[in-house]
């Protein structure tokens, strides 16, 4: 299994980021994907979830502001980010859990002016 994560950056208070997190080694349509983040600090916290069938689920702190999506032609996990905050400044991380939970190595937003 490898999740390799890209698209971070800096971004000024209410701009927008999108995550990608490339995924091999394993058939992604057939394994929910979850994105979760860790600022500097603090434990890893989950931000969102999405089923192999499409559902999908939010951590409140980011409800309405971040979308997670798929795409299994591509084996890609997505994270759309608006209307960032500087709380949001964290590694983001994505995951799957196939047997054991597996990680990638992360990318790193920072919401800052």
């Amino acid at each position: 299994v490898q999740l390799v994560e890209s698209g971070g950056g800096l971004v000024q208070p209410g701009g927008s980021l999108r995550l990608s997190c490339a995924a091999s080694g394993f058939t992604f349509s057939s394994y929910s994907m979850s994105w979760h983040r860790q600022a500097q600090g603090k434990e890893r916290e989950w931000v969102a979830g999405i089923s192999a069938g499409g559902l999908t689920n939010y951590a409140d702190s980011v409800k309405g502001r971040f979308t997670i999506s798929r795409d299994n032609a591509e084996n890609t996990l997505y994270l759309q980010m608006n209307s960032l905050k500087s709380e949001d400044t964290a590694v983001y991380f994505c995951s799957v859990q196939k047997g054991t939970r597996y990680w990638g190595k992360g990318t790193l937003v920072t919401v800052s002016s």
